[in-house]
């Protein structure tokens, strides 16, 4: 019995490039919020433009943390079907690009590492066995 090849490198890598999108996500979040208390204490008469730039940053982090969920999942679906590579490579650098606009958090090294990884996943060819 072969043991079946699989992209590990592009597994770890997207697989860390979305965790710290999520992290990013979940930060971003959070601190939306944070803000939002903490701005009706400061300037209460602001009432329009807080809302409105708390729901910008509710929104934004909500799509960075849906975009780093979509790429965890795909790098373990990368990793248990590695004959798709190109379908879960494409969705780990699509989903790793779209989180650029949720916000480059923790110094945008969760993106980096997802587009790596999404690159390294599309390129990935298997050692031919004889």
């Amino acid at each position: 019995m072969s043991k079946e090849e699989k992209p590990t490198g592009a597994f770890i890598t997207s697989l860390l490039g979305g965790l710290l999108i999520i992290f990013n996500g979940l930060t971003v979040i959070i601190m939306s919020r944070v803000w939002n208390i903490f701005s009706v204490l400061r300037y209460p008469y602001f009432g329009v433009v807080r809302r409105l730039a708390f729901r910008l940053l509710l929104g934004i982090g909500i799509l960075d943390l849906i975009s780093g969920i979509i790429v965890v999942i795909s790098s373990i679906m990368l990793n248990s079907e590695p004959e798709n590579h190109v379908k879960w490579g494409t969705l780990i650098l699509i989903f790793s690009v779209l989180s650029i606009f949720g916000g480059i958090g923790v110094y945008g090294i969760g993106v980096i590492l997802g587009v790596i990884g999404g690159l390294l996943a599309i390129t990935w060819k298997p050692k031919s066995t004889s």
